[in-house]
């Protein structure tokens, strides 16, 4: 196939696709190949049986079509944040995505050629915490005449905290669906116009509810927004249910956030919902949110019909650390001695991976609580111990960075990390913030974020890239946060109004911009889950540009930072963007061998996914955008490839 490449702010293409049914598919019917949900089924699982491509042929990938969203950050407060980390869903044949300021766009899976787009028309003069969407949800009303209107939808959650629901067909909002088609999230927890209460993550949609989460700035305020996950009728947008994660009858208990930013995974058959949720409000600060914080940091499992807690786990205590569960929680049939256990399996920041009974929330696996450092801030109690999983064993190494440990290129580098570390509290991971200065290794990146992890069910292995960076944090007492915030630097400063003590951060890096954590910064691994053992790990991601390294320097060991994930396939194939360096790659899940790779015009910073279009050609699609928040070059590319020729 010829490549070609279609912009959304031309005429050509919009003009050029006529409005095309397509064959009616369920969406829970899996059919393989389609990619009809976020992390291709309700279970998150990112494994697609399709083989077409293997490892025998996997070289010979070459690009098919490009297609260009158009959208820069034209008209926004603060383009720098903006970031085009979609994952596309292919449902009924048609591939739809979304971008950053929460169009939708449907393309043609062979061509890519846009079929219609719908603007929500977000306010871009705004400020915004976060400027991405994720991706979308689709969903087809088993009750409604298959041509009529919005008997397909596609729903979105926009940035500025709207749930919209839009018809697959035609592109226009499902006129029976809230008001004129759309729900105003922030309205009923009293953020309404603050950017801070936003949706970053695709909603979910099970037995005609669609349910929804929220991404909330939780360092500015103590009592900041409520974390509430709520659900709706997927046909009139009526409520259903909603589930607050912070109690509000607790005495002198002052918090909020506790939010579900992340993706949420459903089991229809158990009428579950499984919730990961983040920290409360202010990450660093909790003397006055005392407790474990219970719902908080966990995943929790609701009853999808009606909202109520089934059972919980919770992988931080009372967090002071921003150690959300940020990664989609993915359901798995763990084969044990015989035995076949539906569990769940909840990657996190620390890089433990924490597998449970998916009936129960009971371990699969050992934990122990283990004791961790105390704090030393005024009026702050942290937890005295922690869970750690035995197996399998983390995946980002749980040590104490000391002096010893620091790393750089110069003398000049490693003196200055030296000096850093010496200064800070670093007694291992789980050391509270301190006013000195703490080092968090892990950082509040990860270990595993967003991108989750893959799920082969074949071979048992769930596929993770993780971070291995540290974060310098620091407390600020209160009469001095204004005068320190205004000598700048390096850091990120949040004011955590209400709390007796300010907070900046920074990545752990030299002046030349390294880590001064020891490589490798970032990895890929295979764990087996019927054992528990590493079955690979290897560095992943190389020098992206505009980083110069010494020519002594074995660039493929020191591995780089990633943000997006993997998926699986049955041609025993692992896909890979994620990385700084501008590349999408294929391993060989046995190994983990590096097969294939082909350059991009901007990083990856996204999850891939693969479909078999009309004519039975695989494909294999990336957003490819950059990250303006890392400082490399965004843009608006979604760039599919195929073998040559066809099926």
């Amino acid at each position: 196939m010829p490549f070609t490449e279609c912009h959304a702010r031309t005429t050509k293409c919009h003009a050029l696709i006529p409005l095309l049914l397509a064959v009616v598919v369920p969406l829970d019917a899996q059919e393989p190949s389609h990619w009809p949900a976020y992390g291709l089924d309700l279970a998150g699982s990112r494994y697609s049986p399709l083989g077409q491509i293997h490892r025998g042929n996997v070289t010979h990938l070459e690009i098919a079509w490009t297609y260009r969203t158009g959208e820069l950050g034209q008209g926004a407060n603060d383009a720098r944040k903006l970031t085009f980390e979609a994952t596309p869903i292919h449902f009924e044949g048609v591939l739809y995505l979304s971008t950053a300021f929460g169009m939708v766009i449907a393309l043609d899976p062979s061509t890519g050629r846009e079929r219609w787009i719908f603007d929500p028309g977000v306010d871009r003069s705004q400020s915004y915490s976060e400027v991405t969407s994720r991706g979308v949800a689709a969903w087809r009303d088993p009750e409604a005449p298959a041509t009529a209107e919005c008997a397909a939808r596609i729903l979105i959650g926009t940035i500025d905290a709207r749930l919209i629901a839009v018809d697959a067909t035609r592109g226009q909002p499902c006129r029976s669906f809230g008001r004129a088609g759309q729900i105003d999230l922030a309205l009923a927890v009293g953020m309404q116009g603050e950017g801070d209460y936003q949706v970053t993550s695709p909603p979910i949609v099970t037995d005609g509810v669609v349910i929804v989460g929220s991404s909330i700035g939780d360092n500015w305020n103590v009592d900041t927004g409520r974390g509430v996950v709520r659900a709706f009728d997927a046909r009139t947008g009526e409520p259903r249910w909603a589930w607050d994660p912070i109690p509000r009858d607790s005495t002198g208990f002052r918090a909020g956030a506790a939010n579900a930013w992340s993706v949420m995974t459903v089991d229809p058959e158990r009428d579950l919902v499984f919730v990961p949720t983040s920290s409360p409000s202010p990450d660093f600060y909790g003397g006055l949110r005392p407790g474990d914080n219970r719902y908080a940091n966990s995943v929790v499992a609701l009853r999808a019909s009606t909202g109520q807690v089934v059972w919980h786990f919770q992988t931080v205590h009372h967090d002071l650390w921003d150690y959300d569960v940020a990664a989609q929680p993915v359901l798995v049939t763990v084969e044990r001695g015989g035995r076949r256990i539906p569990a769940v399996v909840q990657a996190t920041k620390m890089g433990s991976l924490f597998v449970l009974d998916r009936e129960t929330g009971d371990p699969l696996f050992p934990i122990e609580e283990r004791p961790v450092p105390r704090s030393d801030v005024a009026g702050e109690r942290a937890w005295p111990t922690q869970p750690f999983p035995t197996i399998p064993r983390p995946l980002v190494p749980h040590r104490t960075i000391t002096a010893a440990d620091a790393w750089g290129l110069t003398p000049a580098d490693l003196a200055e990390c030296r000096a850093v570390i010496a200064a800070a509290r670093s007694e291992g991971i789980f050391t509270p913030p301190s006013v000195r200065g703490t080092i968090m290794f892990p950082g509040n990146s990860g270990g595993n974020n967003w991108g989750s992890v893959a799920f082969h069910p074949g071979r048992q292995l769930i596929v993770a890239n993780t971070n291995r960076l540290a974060t310098l944090v620091e407390l600020i007492p209160r009469d001095s946060f204004a005068s320190v915030r205004a000598r700048g630097g390096p850091f990120e400063y949040a004011a955590q109004r209400g709390a007796p003590f300010g907070m900046r951060r920074r990545t752990f890096r030299s002046s030349s911009g390294l880590p001064c954590t020891p490589p490798p910064w970032g990895t890929l691994a295979a764990v087996d889950l019927s054992t528990g053992a590493i079955a690979w790990e290897i560095p992943f991601g190389t020098t992206p540009p505009g980083f110069h390294l010494p020519a002594d320097v074995t660039d493929t060991m020191l591995g780089w930072p990633s943000g997006g994930g993997a998926i699986v396939t049955g041609g025993d194939l692992v896909f890979i963007g994620a990385s700084m360096d501008q590349k999408l790659r294929a391993y060989d899940i046995a190994t983990g061998t590096e097969l294939w790779s082909a350059p991009l015009p901007r990083a990856a910073i996204a999850t891939p996914m693969t479909y078999l279009d009309g004519r039975g050609r695989q494909y294999v699609v990336i957003a490819a955008g950059g990250q303006g928040k890392w400082g490399i070059p965004t843009g608006d590319y979604l760039v599919a490839f195929a073998l040559p020729g066809g099926p």
